[in-house]
Parts: structure tokens; sequence; C-alpha cells
């Protein structure tokens, strides 16, 4: 018995870090998937969140007798799925205004804000090196946001609602981390489930959007975002981050937006100027410099 722990012991690392890849990839296709379904974004990001939460309901019964919560945990669960739920709301729209790549880019600058956050409500200083990747940061975001001005006098209406989409994603954080510890992983996923659902539901409600008569082929792409992105890759995201270092799960799940423009230019066509690469470049760049700066504290999206 004791041999077969240490072995077990020993292939954890692979394990996590396969998990940490899969999931990695699978967020990566995450845009894509939204801009194939051919739906308004608020309605991909309701079908997402709350085929998600149906799955997630049948594991919670499951293990019921092993869930760990309190009202504390649940409540700022609940608060965390209301802000994930105006994040997808928001980055949806941008992606099926400008393109996958863009808004998942600006969508990924959670750390900036986090740790403006931290250091207006928790007093925390910041060394150099984060003033510095914010700078850079937010040099590259107003490039890729506003190029357009430079050529007929418009902002990258996209683009834009990515980076609100990151603020939202920045609040989701900072509720998660109040409910961790108050409630187990899978409690608080169902949860965050729901009410992200419900939050893109009441915005497709508001502005109009038909919640049903799509194609077969877009009903499959909901039920392919429910099941294996909101499930299937945050619980491998979930299971990598308790066996390997923040300070590699974090950077790591920046390759997000690479992928997404890997993926997005065969499969939908989408063409990204050298602007815009450049711009991308200094964002990410920044986000990193932000990211080290904090010796490896746990700030990145989805």
């Amino acid at each position: 018995m004791q041999i077969t722990e240490a072995q077990s012991e020993r292939h954890t690392p692979f394990r996590a870090y396969f998990a940490l890849g899969a999931g990695l990839l699978i967020l990566g296709v995450s845009a894509i998937l939204v801009r194939a379904a051919n739906a308004p974004g608020p309605v991909s990001g309701m079908y997402r969140m709350l085929i998600g939460w149906v799955v997630l309901t049948g594991m919670v019964i499951a293990r019921r007798k092993k869930l760990r919560f309190s009202r504390k945990g649940l409540i700022w669960s609940a608060l965390g799925g209301i802000m994930i739920g105006f994040d997808l709301t928001f980055w949806t729209t941008g992606i099926m205004i400008s393109g996958p790549t863009k808004p998942t880019l600006l969508g990924n600058t959670t750390p900036l804000w986090v740790g403006l956050a931290v250091m207006v409500v928790y007093k925390e200083k910041h060394p150099r090196l984060f003033w510095a990747g914010l700078m850079i940061a937010l040099a590259g975001a107003a490039v890729i946001v506003g190029r357009d001005a430079l050529i007929d006098g418009g902002v990258d209406i996209g683009a834009l609602l990515g980076l609100i989409a990151a603020l939202f994603y920045s609040a989701y954080f900072l509720m998660l981390q109040r409910a961790r510890g108050d409630a187990d992983s899978l409690t608080s996923l169902w949860l965050v489930s729901l009410f992200g659902g419900l939050v893109p539901l009441a915005a497709s409600v508001m502005l109009g959007h038909p919640l049903s008569g799509y194609s077969p082929q877009t009903y499959l792409i909901f039920l392919t975002m429910g099941v294996v992105i909101q499930v299937l890759a945050w619980l491998l995201v979930t299971y990598a981050q308790g066996h390997i270092p923040a300070s590699v799960v974090s950077p790591t799940l920046l390759g997000q937006p690479v992928l997404t423009a890997i993926f997005a230019v065969p499969l939908l066509g989408e063409k990204l100027e050298l602007v815009d690469i450049l711009g991308g470049a200094a964002v990410l760049g920044g986000v990193l410099l932000v990211h080290f700066s904090k010796q490896g504290k746990d700030q990145v999206k989805d």
C-alpha cells in the first residue's frame, strides 16, 4: 500500500500539469465557440452557465455528504456569480462585434485591476515593477482599443467591452477569494454557474434577444460550452491549482488569448494587423510583469 501511495505522489505532478494544459487548451477555444454559435453574446453566455449549472447540480447531489460550505461562503459565491455574469455579458458581446482575439486579450488584464483594487481597499503598496507593468499593459490596451480612432475617428467597441469585462472578472476574483475557506470548490462553482447564468438571461430579455429558435448546430455549441468549457475546463484548472504553485498556474493561463488568436486565424479567418499584435504583446508583457511583481499571487482569469 505504501508503494502504491508513493507511486501516486510521483505521478501527481504529471497529472496536474496535464490537467492545466488541457484546461488551458479548452479555454482557448471558448471564444471561438461563442463566435461560431452565431447567436447574441449574452444568449451564449446564458446557455453556457445554466447548462453547466445543470451538470454541476448532478455532481453536487452525488457528493452532497462531502460538500463543505457556510452561509458566508454561499453569499460570496453567489455575488461572485453575478460578477462573472456581467463579465460574460460584456465579453461575449465584444466577441460578436470585434471577433474573439481582442476582447479575450483585454479580458485577461484582470491582474491589473485586482492589484489596483487591493491597493485602494487594503492599502497594499506595490513595487516599481507593478507600476511599470501596469503602464505597459495600459499602453498596449490603448493601442488596441484606440487604433480605429486614428483611422476613422472611432474606437474598437468590441475590444472596449472586453476591457470592461475584465473589471467585472476582477470583482469576481476578489469575491471568490472571500469565499475561499468557507465553501468547497464544487459548491462555489455550482453557485457561480447559477447566478452567472441569470445575469446574461436578464440582459438577453432586456435587449430583446431571442432565447430559442436557433439551429441544431448552435444548440450543440451551447451544450459544448456548458459541459466542456464551464464544467470540464474549470474542474481541470481547479485540480491543477491544488497541486501546482499559483506562480506557475497564473502566467500559464495568460496563454488563453494567444491560443484564441492562433485558433481564430485559420478557423474564423480573423485578420490581425501588426499594430494589434504589438499592442497585444505589450498587454501580455505588462500583465506578466504585474504578476511577477506580486511574487506568485493567484490573480488570473476566463
